[in-house]
């Protein structure tokens, strides 16, 4: 550290826990510039194997970040990639110009990778061969020890005492060549990230919660891909309008032709063709290139080619037979909403006000979220299907198998078996 980030750590944890500052504190330190200044993108095989070896052999966990171009471009891929380690400083590796980094991330295995929300950059690393075998996610250590605010720019605030430049997050970082403030920008959201998880690892064993934080951190390293989202049309913003089949079948159709042309374009969806325009066309049916024209989001911008084809969407939904139209969206697995749980099952909706109430305090007591005490869809699907005998073990039991972790089963399990008690 320099003389000015030193000074800054001695007034580290400032709010630690969400608890408020015996005293005021000191302003932050604007960060303006990394300390070895911005370092080259990284843009060819040769470079990137200087980079390789570089932090093969630093020492210590490396920080890792991740720019994608959400909302500009198709997908969710890394557009940059920033990583700093002790012994090796910091590298902006641009994923276009080396598209495989498997040979960085070989270099990395075994080693822990510190991230600021982990589960957002895990995806587009993975895509591009960087996977980790141990992290520590920043963002979830802020939720644990309490921080009531655990963005990036505030948990380097409250923790370090710095103030990092904001504005260039959500920038279109598919552009080339990228402008050096966003490059420092970049540079600089790795350049505290290890600093700011050595702080949190030492708030979380004071808590008693260090623990509990890596059971979290093995969890997100060890979970396999995200599968493939089933019928993804149907999360198409205002679907809940949408009732008749022939017109779930116009959003399908509407839905697929977008995203073949937003892939095909390398574009977001977004910008191909609004959610509101396309259930629009799905509510009224047109049934030519003229009444689509006057429905909102086709209007005189878009050419008379891309209306034809919007139009030839809603024939081909319009022309199906009835045995080829969506059916309408299954419920979900699981309890039915809970505010219907009174007439449908007093005692069940019981037992959830009574298991709610305890977590709700645990969590208060613990300075956490709720919902990394436990998942509101595990305190709901226990209290909705009680193990038939809700003995301590069953409760536990019951909770591994919705995937707790053994820290949630050791705190929850007890409050549960209380509310499903007091539910019988």
């Amino acid at each position: 550290m320099t003389d000015a980030q030193e000074t800054a750590a001695d007034t580290s944890l400032r709010t630690t826990g969400g608890a408020p500052p015996d005293d005021v504190a000191p302003a932050p330190i604007p960060l303006l510039e990394p300390r070895e200044g911005i370092p080259p993108v990284v843009t060819s095989d040769d470079a990137l194997a200087g980079v390789i070896a570089a932090f093969a052999t630093g020492t210590g966990p490396v920080a890792v970040d991740a720019e994608r171009a959400s909302g500009y471009r198709y997908g969710q891929r890394a557009y940059l990639v920033q990583l700093r380690r002790e012994g090796a400083g910091s590298a902006l590796v641009d994923p276009v110009g080396c598209p495989d980094l498997s040979g960085l991330g070989s270099a990395l295995s075994g080693t822990e990778w510190i991230l600021h929300a982990a589960t957002q950059d895990l995806p587009c690393l993975r895509d591009i061969g960087m996977t980790p075998t141990s992290l520590f996610d920043t963002e979830l250590a802020g939720r644990l020890a309490g921080f009531p605010r655990v963005g990036l720019g505030a948990m380097v605030e409250n923790v370090l005492g710095y103030a990092l430049e904001k504005g260039h997050s959500a920038v279109d970082w598919s552009t080339r060549p990228l402008p050096e403030p966003w490059l420092r920008y970049a540079a600089l959201d790795v350049e505290l990230l290890i600093d700011l998880r050595d702080a949190l690892e030492e708030e979380l064993e004071r808590q008693g919660k260090l623990e509990w934080a890596r059971e979290e951190f093995d969890a997100i390293a060890a979970a396999p891909p995200a599968p493939p989202r089933k019928d993804p049309w149907r999360r198409t913003s205002g679907m809940h309008k949408v009732r008749r089949r022939r017109q779930m079948a116009v959003v399908r159709e509407l839905w697929t032709t977008r995203d073949q042309v937003a892939q095909r374009r390398d574009v977001s969806p977004g910008k191909v063709l609004g959610d509101a325009a396309i259930v629009e066309a799905a509510l009224a049916l047109p049934l030519d290139v003229q009444a689509l024209t006057a429905l909102p989001g086709f209007g005189h911008r878009m050419g008379r080619r891309q209306l034809e084809q919007w139009q030839a969407a809603v024939d081909r939904a319009r022309a199906l037979p009835e045995s080829e139209l969506p059916q309408p969206g299954q419920q979900p697995a699981g309890p039915p909403p809970p505010r219907s749980w009174a007439d449908k099952d007093p005692a069940a909706a019981a037992r959830l006000s009574a298991a709610r109430t305890a977590v709700s305090e645990l969590a208060e007591r613990l300075h956490m979220p709720q919902e990394n005490l436990i998942t509101p869809d595990t305190v709901r699907r226990v209290c909705w299907e009680p193990p038939a005998n809700p003995t301590p073990s069953a409760v536990e039991d019951t909770l591994a198998g919705y995937g707790a972790r053994n820290w949630q089963i050791q705190q929850v399990a007890p409050l549960l078996v209380r509310a499903l008690d007091a539910g019988a």
